[in-house]
Parts: structure tokens; sequence; C-alpha cells
């Protein structure tokens, strides 16, 4: 298993995931994971389907609990009051609105900032919705009805709403799913410019391994528990992977040299 990142951080880590395992039916989904993640940071995580992506993320917003270990955020658990507003979830289908709802894209990135506090006072919170917008460059669609959106335009549209809540950590699961390939490359440079000027902490689910490879500052992958973690140039090739996981090449075992092929017959 290759080791943690060492980094050398001023401040301490704002995602702190200790000796982590989660059971499902009594079986391990993932066990024993541990990650650090510092301010600033963008980390992709990538595995195969049922490699425990989602799970993480789950245990992480606290939905499903830790059998073992522990997770901080800012050194608060999910649920405390030190940990209020720090994270922000954007899942898979949270671009994937239903047709009948109408909603322009002001309105569903207001949505991130409403709270108890200003339900009934919506204009304390425009700025930051307006600031939000900008930021993903939606300015000139802010009125522009959600659902008449490209699959890209909706992905910044609800990044937006998570920005609008001025959380630290953004958590992302899939968003480049649907997406064509102008519109995946605007949003990684995008989400990138985050971590360097705002200072956001980006954790992002994908199975886009090559897009990974060359936008986040750190990969980690994960099938069950951690098989690397580590600076993208560093990330194994599949050969490697496939070693690591303990599956050998089977072919390889067959391989039959020519004196042991059947001689060709000849044209009558």
């Amino acid at each position: 298993m290759q080791p943690a990142v060492e980094i050398k951080a001023a401040s301490p880590p704002i995602l702190l995931i200790e000796g982590v395992s989660v059971r499902r039916n009594k079986t391990d989904v993932i066990k024993d994971v541990n990650l650090k993640i510092y301010p600033g940071e963008f980390v992709g995580i990538v595995g195969p389907n049922g490699g425990g992506k989602s799970t993480l993320i789950q245990a992480i917003l606290g939905v499903l609990k830790c059998h073992s270990g522990r997770i901080l955020i800012s050194d608060n658990q999910f649920s405390s009051k030190g940990a209020f507003g720090r994270v922000a979830w954007v899942s898979q289908s949270a671009a994937n609105l239903p047709k009948n709802v109408r909603l322009t894209v002001r309105e569903l990135v207001s949505l991130g900032v409403l709270n108890n506090k200003n339900w009934f006072l919506p204009n304390r919170a425009s700025s930051k919705v307006e600031d939000a917008i900008a930021l993903v460059g939606l300015g000139h669609l802010a009125q522009r009805d959600v659902n008449q959106l490209s699959g890209g335009e909706r992905q910044r549209a609800v990044i937006a709403r998570a920005l609008a809540s001025e959380a630290d950590l953004l958590l992302l699961d899939e968003p480049l799913v649907g997406m064509d390939r102008a519109s995946r490359s605007s949003l990684l440079k995008l989400l990138d410019r985050f971590c360097h000027e705002q200072n956001k902490t980006i954790v992002m689910i994908s199975h886009d391994i090559a897009a990974m490879l060359q936008t986040t500052h750190r990969l980690v992958y994960l099938e069950e528990t951690i098989w690397f973690d580590g600076p993208p140039a560093n990330f194994p090739d599949l050969e490697e992977l496939a070693l690591m996981r303990g599956i050998e090449d089977v072919h390889g075992a067959c391989e039959v040299c020519d004196d042991d092929l059947p001689p060709v017959l000849e044209a009558e």
C-alpha cells in the first residue's frame, strides 16, 4: 500500500480521517481508511464501482456511522456546532432537476444561503449569491431557467449554490458525468482556481482517472481501503495497480510459443 502523502502545512488538516471502517450487512465496505486533507487542496478520489468512494463521502457527512475510527472537520465532528456550515456537498444527481421544477439560476443558488436566520430576510444573503454566480461565470444567465441550461452550465449552477454557502470544504460526487469535453475542461479549471484563489478545499469523486491526473493536486485510489495516496505524477499505471491489488495477468501463464502452434494447412 502506498503511504499517505506527507504535507508540511502551516495549518491543521481541514478533514481528518483516522482508521475509519464502515460496515453494511456485517461486511466492511471500507476499512482502515486514513486521510489528512489540508486547506486549499484539490483531492481526487478514484476507484472501481463498489470500491467505497460514495460510502466514504456519506461517512464524512455523517449519513453513515463509522464502525471504527473517527472523522473530524476542522477538529470537530460533522454534527457539532464547530463544523456547521464548513462543508457543502454536491451529489451526482444535484444538477438533474425534475422538468416540472421552475427555478432560475439565481433562485437555485439562493438556496445555498437560506437558513433559519435569513429565511425571511433574503436580501441579506443576496451579495453572496451574486458573488457565487459570478465566480462560476453564469452572471449572464442568472435569470435563465435552470432546465434550459446545458449540462455543464447546470453543474456550474449547483456548484455556485455550494459556494454561496461559504463552506470551506466542497465534496463533489461525479460532477463530470454527462458533460462534454469542453465543459469538463472548463469546470476542472474553475475548481482548481477556487483552491488557489479562494482557498477552498475540494474532495472530488470521479471515474475519469485521466481528468483527475491532469487536474488534482493529489490523487487517492480507494478500493475498500486506500491503495495509493500521492501526487498525480506518481500514480501507478494499470499494470502496477493490478499487481498492487493482487490481480495476476491470466494471459501471461497461457502464452504459447510458435513451435506449439498447429501447422498451417496447405491449400489443395
